[in-house]
């Protein structure tokens, strides 16, 4: 989630280097997106779809 607010702010410059970090096997691409983490939030956040959008951000950019 963390990894997700600083790519979408706007204020922020770091954006590429924010996506080029996660440019990872063992980081974003471990999620199977079976949304587990989004029923047992306890904060009621949705992980999954940050993960799902920062994974949607790092192929449109390649585009």
């Amino acid at each position: 989630m963390q990894a997700y607010h600083g790519v979408i702010d706007r204020r922020d410059e770091a954006t590429v280097d924010r996506l080029d970090n996660l440019e990872d096997p063992f980081k974003l691409y471990r999620c199977n997106s079976i949304m587990n983490c989004a029923k047992t939030c306890p904060k009621g956040l949705n992980p999954g779809r940050a993960i799902a959008e920062l994974k949607k951000m790092m192929v449109e950019r390649k585009l």
